[in-house]
């Protein structure tokens, strides 16, 4: 039976993972937080979560008003959570407000301030709440609204508070249409089905039979723009979760899968498995690892930031930070030099992100061409695609609000070379 007390309780315990200990969701997850709830319960605590995380800073603002002093971080996380889900049901707004309360009572470090809890959220639920969207930090707004505009960037933003759908990659792109009907879902530009959230995945049509995979739209470009051929040895670095190495070997391509994390590369072979496709795993550093041969064409797709999947992981602008990019994006450069040494004369390469930051896509793309003068932009692979795509000096630049009135994409950066 659900409990709707229990999934809000869960719900703080995760807000403060993210804001006090600056955690992942995924991590805080991943130490069996919720392992005690109904799957239900456990489903709407995320939910609930998550969204309040996409509107921390505009609740505060309501918020701070109505108090003195900062409240002790346990209720301040019982008021976030209140607001947003104000915010979201304002017809609920009377049980809104006593689940709130009972909340607070329940928890030993904030059952003295319930009548405070109730007092400031009667206020705060006394009018309409017309929320304003939650703004980027400035070390991940200022260079965006350099590089795209503010308009862009406020569009950016509002993309993060809609949240992200559900996308599937097809195994055999001759099935979409029929896959589609299965699944009541919409056949994308470039074949990705996407769905509406709230389904659960292993129940779909396709599943079983691993006719499709979990995949967002833009993380399934850049092996459409890589474009392997059937029989070509192919290399696909940094690889979990898998998604791309499904793509390469759906295409016939002879496949290795490369990732420096044994748990990782684990969910690369269970995707491989259940969708019946043929890789070879390997667990290394790509920076150390010598393959046999070299590669008629890698696909790079590089440690980053991860800032272009903000819309479905809310919890990263509370964790991250400038300080995060120095190595990232050192590690990219080379990481890009590995791969270049590992291609084949003639062979092909694709780099790309999920950042939105120019300095981990664009200005990587740029520099590599400037260390590697065999190195060439490959303009041929990266045309045809939407004009908004197009990126200053060569590749494809997505972002958060593009495809924003069919539910957006993920941000990505997708840069292709040919070596001479």
């Amino acid at each position: 039976m659900p409990d709707a007390l229990a999934a809000r309780r869960a719900a703080v315990t995760l807000l403060l993972e993210v804001t006090e200990a600056r955690r992942m969701l995924s991590e805080a997850l991943a130490d069996d937080r919720l392992s005690a709830l109904e799957p239900a319960d456990r489903a709407r605590a995320q939910r609930l979560a998550l969204a309040a995380l996409r509107r921390v800073e505009p609740a505060d603002s309501v918020l701070v008003p109505h108090l003195r002093k900062a409240p002790p971080p346990v209720v301040r996380a019982i008021l976030r959570l209140a607001v947003a889900e104000l915010a979201e049901r304002p017809d609920e707004a009377h049980g809104i407000v006593s689940s709130a309360v009972s909340l607070a009572r329940s928890d030993t470090r904030a059952a003295q301030a319930a009548g405070f809890v109730n007092a400031v959220l009667r206020k705060v639920s006394a009018a309409p709440l017309d929320l304003p969207v939650q703004r980027l930090p400035a070390w991940l707004r200022n260079p965006l609204v350099q590089r795209f505009g503010k308009a862009a960037v406020k569009a950016i933003e509002a993309a993060h508070l809609a949240g992200a759908p559900l996308d599937l990659t097809v195994k055999h792109p001759s099935e979409a249409e029929a896959l589609a009907a299965a699944l009541g879902a919409r056949v994308m530009p470039g074949g990705t089905l996407r769905l509406a959230t709230g389904v659960q995945v292993s129940a779909l049509p396709g599943y079983d039979a691993g006719a499709w995979w979990v995949q967002d739209a833009a993380a399934a470009v850049p092996a459409r723009v890589l474009a392997v051929q059937p029989g070509e040895r192919v290399a696909d670095l940094c690889a979990a979760p898998g998604g791309k190495t499904l793509q390469l070997a759906a295409a016939g391509a002879e496949v290795t899968a490369l990732d420096i994390s044994e748990q990782r590369m684990a969910r690369v072979r269970e995707n491989l498995a259940r969708c019946g496709l043929a890789a070879a795993c390997v667990v290394a550093d790509a920076l150390e690892w010598q393959p046999d041969a070299a590669f008629d064409a890698i696909l790079l797709d590089a440690p980053c930031s991860a800032t272009g999947t903000i819309r479905r992981h809310p919890d990263l602008p509370f964790v991250k930070g400038p300080g995060d990019l120095p190595g990232l994006i050192a590690l990219q450069a080379a990481l890009i030099d590995r791969a270049v040494g590992l291609l084949k004369p003639g062979g092909r390469l694709v780099y790309c992100t999920c950042s939105l930051l120019p300095a981990e896509g664009e200005d990587q793309f740029a520099a590599a061409l400037a260390r590697h003068p065999g190195l060439q932009r490959d303009q041929k692979a990266v045309a045809g695609w939407p004009g908004a795509w197009d990126a200053r000096g060569g590749g494809l630049r997505l972002r958060p609000d593009h495809w924003a009135d069919q539910g957006g994409i993920d941000g990505f950066f997708i840069g292709a070379f040919r070596k001479g």
